[in-house]
């Protein structure tokens, strides 16, 4: 990790425009890397081997006026942008984001939220191909974490202009997003401080997203909702969540979700856990996966191991649509 000090930024009509020292702040770089072995049961496999990589910057301050401000910045594969935030937490009112890029805002941050050991069912390498919930983030959001709710109560409350469109840059326009326009999320998260249940925290969310009603593929708005919980007891997590995306189209608009794991901490470094999920498509057919995975942790190196089970791949009953694969990874963080 490499950290700069003491670095401040100013905002001049809406842009990273000046550093000054007056407000200082920090921005830490950070990565990681990870090595995988991938082989396919019954299948042409290919050159097993691949490598992943990635890098993010993330700064931090306060300003004159007790605002604090973080910037986050992530890069993936081949040095490949993903995603940037800017949050503003404003004292008496919560965090306030504004969000270029898919980063689990309003109810995104639910599409699979049950505990794994390294990664979620439908994740580890091999993708059954379900469509899950996302929300606005397709598009740039501004998101709300509002500080008055109650102990033990997280709320998110997004927004979205347009969002299916490429967001707008700094001093550039975005790029026409097509049938969807404004959307809204709200989500939320409650934990034992509000129930009572130690151990257990209930999550979920509801979004709506306008569609052009005069494309002839379109009979409505796309509509989704999510609820789940975790229960930790002893070494043990539980997960469950059930979900539903209405897209909003005139043909098999409609998937139903049901996401359930459990994991195992046998030690303070080595952990297991089981996934399973599946998609019914309306019209179609059921998507399934099943995942059982392991991962060890030894200073800044992981290694994890996925057992990938898959069904009616994208929906699909095709015989070449059933899979299976075994997955190892080194990942390094640095």
């Amino acid at each position: 990790m490499n950290k700069l000090n003491k670095i401040g930024v100013s905002a001049l009509c809406g842009s990273l425009a000046a550093i000054s020292a007056a407000n200082a702040g920090d921005l830490t770089v950070t990565g990681g890397a990870d090595m995988t072995w991938v082989s396919l049961s019954g299948q042409v496999t290919g050159n097993p081997l691949g490598m992943g990589s990635n890098f993010g910057l993330a700064g931090s301050g306060e300003l004159e006026n007790g605002w604090n401000v973080a910037l986050s910045i992530a890069m993936t594969n081949k040095n490949v942008y993903s995603q940037s935030s800017v949050t503003v937490g404003v004292p008496g009112i919560g965090d306030l984001k504004l969000s270029q890029g898919v980063t689990g805002t309003g109810i995104d941050r639910y599409d699979d939220a049950t505990p794994t050991a390294w990664e979620e069912a439908d994740g580890a390498g091999l993708s059954a191909g379900i469509t899950n919930v996302s929300g606005t983030s397709g598009g740039a959001t501004i998101e709300w974490k509002p500080s008055m709710t109650p102990d033990g109560l997280t709320a998110y409350i997004a927004w979205s202009p347009d969002a299916d469109t490429e967001p707008a840059s700094d001093k550039a326009g975005g790029g026409d997003g097509g049938v969807a326009g404004s959307g809204w999320d709200v989500a939320f998260e409650a934990s034992d401080a509000l129930h009572g249940i130690t151990g257990l925290t209930v999550y979920g969310g509801i979004s709506e997203v306008d569609r052009d009603q005069s494309a002839t593929t379109n009979t409505g708005d796309a509509e989704e909702r999510v609820i789940g919980m975790k229960y930790a007891v002893g070494s043990f997590t539980f997960g469950v969540q059930d979900s539903e995306d209405k897209q909003g189209t005139s043909t098999n608009n409609t998937y139903d979700n049901t996401h359930y794991s459990v994991t195992f901490q046998v030690n303070d470094d080595l952990s297991v856990s089981y996934g399973h999920v599946e998609s019914d498509k309306e019209g179609s057919n059921t998507a399934e996966a099943d995942s059982l995975q392991a991962a060890y942790t030894y200073g800044g190196a992981t290694f994890r191991i996925a057992e990938v089970s898959v069904d009616n791949q994208k929906y699909s009953t095709a015989a070449a649509n059933d899979l299976d694969a075994t997955i190892i990874s080194l990942g390094l963080a640095f």
